[in-house]
């Protein structure tokens, strides 16, 4: 780095440190949802970030990352756009982090392709002629009738059905008159004892209370039932309650150690509703039973090394003094990648940083060109709106045949390849109901 960027970056981070920049601070963020979880509370965004599992709120109102940037998973696929004929299905993913997250596939935060969730769209049925009317629901005073019709006028078809009732409903008078049967009225209150509550004694008095026949009462003509049972009700007072004791709280607690050995955390005091505890229905103590706090350990968390990108692979070079160049004869290459982004003893990238393989060294080889196998259809380009379609190719490759592996990412160089009228094929296929594009941030 030169001394003129190296001196943009220190005046950087004098300026980063040197603003006070106060945020709503949170132990939990999930890398799955981008949602911050756990309010610790308001501190410095450096103090916050100490732990890089942290999030913390920005001004607009988004939850932020507080360590190194990085993808999330693939979502699950979406519901096809449409429910019949082809439509698209669409998966997303999130770069969630500090820094950008490496794309060197170009794959994008969406990815689209067709969907088929029924080959038919429904078609709706008619219905046949109403049926006859069945017989009255009742034999006295006014009851309905039903009559049905069947969605048979045609048929519907892939799942289509018939718009309207299947059933008709109409009053019907029978002109005979019902009896009335007599129906118990609501009981009433029960009446009073001498006192509403005891102090850890009994009561044996008793307290009654009555109905009526009166709902509704029993007609004469024609003569409906009388109610049966008994209109007067008794029970002991014995089952006065203890007179309540409301509760109050006791002192409060001194406070718990931090919950954490780096960055944010919180302390907790708590109080006991035992000054005295509510007896026999007594009210609880109002308020909380515990309050917390942030505390901060002026340590910052570790952040651990995640692995590079593999670099490309290394010329291919012979594993003895005979020539492999051109030859069907193995070599050797290799290629690395780097751990980065580790701080404050974070922990190391397991895994090898070197790998090796063997590769046939075809650069500058002249060598007879066929035309490879069509590659499999790429997703939907662009992933929404207008005009988006698939595409595959086939094109003028070297012929490998000769050697003793087809795989073709052992093979390492440029050849001169002898294509003659072998061109590149294309193939195109549209995107059917492809959504319309939308704001990210909505």
């Amino acid at each position: 780095m030169n001394l003129i960027l190296w001196g943009i970056v220190l005046l950087g981070i004098y300026v980063q440190q040197s603003v006070s920049q106060k945020v709503q601070c949170y132990s939990a963020f999930s890398l799955s949802t981008g949602k911050c979880g756990d309010l610790l509370g308001e501190a410095e965004k450096r103090d916050c970030c100490m732990n890089p599992n942290y999030g913390y709120m920005n001004a607009d109102g988004k939850c932020m990352y507080c360590g190194p940037a990085a993808w999330t998973e693939w979502s699950s696929w979406g519901e096809c756009s449409v429910s019949c004929t082809e439509g698209v299905t669409q998966r997303r993913r999130s770069c969630y982090g500090i820094g950008t997250c490496l794309d060197s596939a170009n794959l994008g935060t969406v990815q689209t392709k067709p969907c088929v969730k029924k080959q038919c769209c429904p078609v709706e049925g008619g219905w046949s002629e109403w049926g006859g009317w069945q017989p009255c629901s009742v034999t006295c005073e006014k009851g309905i009738k039903k009559r049905q019709r069947t969605c048979t006028n045609p048929v519907p078809q892939c799942g289509g059905s018939c718009r309207g009732e299947q059933e008709e409903i109409a009053s019907c008078i029978t002109e005979v008159i019902c009896p009335t049967h007599g129906g118990w009225s609501s009981w009433g209150s029960w009446g009073p004892c001498q006192s509403t509550c005891i102090d850890e004694g009994h009561n044996t008095q008793k307290e009654l209370r009555k109905r009526t026949c009166t709902n509704p009462t029993p007609s004469t003509a024609p003569p409906g039932r009388y109610c049966e049972g008994f209109d007067t009700d008794t029970r002991p007072c014995s089952g006065l309650p203890f007179c309540p004791i409301d509760g109050n709280w006791g002192p409060w607690s001194g406070s718990t150690p931090c919950s954490v050995t780096c960055g944010l955390g919180r302390q907790t005091q708590r109080r006991v509703c035992n000054s005295p505890s509510p007896k026999h229905g007594g009210r609880e103590c109002r308020g909380e039973e515990q309050k917390t706090g942030v505390c901060s350990t002026d340590i910052d968390c570790p952040v651990h090394g995640m692995w590079s990108e593999w670099s490309e692979w290394g010329r291919c070079k012979k594993p003895s003094t005979r020539d492999i160049t051109c030859k069907n004869r193995e070599g050797n290459r290799r290629r690395e990648r780097e751990c980065v982004g580790r701080k404050h003893e974070g922990n190391f990238c397991t895994g090898d940083i070197v790998e090796h393989g063997n590769c046939y060294d075809i650069d500058g080889c002249r060598m007879e060109g066929v035309l490879s196998e069509w590659s499999e259809w790429i997703y939907c380009k662009p992933a929404c709106g207008p005009g988006s379609a698939q595409t595959r190719e086939r094109k003028c490759v070297p012929d490998i045949s000769d050697y003793r592996s087809k795989d073709r990412s052992m093979f390492s160089g440029v050849p001169k390849v002898n294509c003659k009228d072998l061109k590149t094929e294309t193939e195109r296929r549209p995107c059917n109901n492809v959504p319309e594009c939308k704001d990210e941030d909505d």
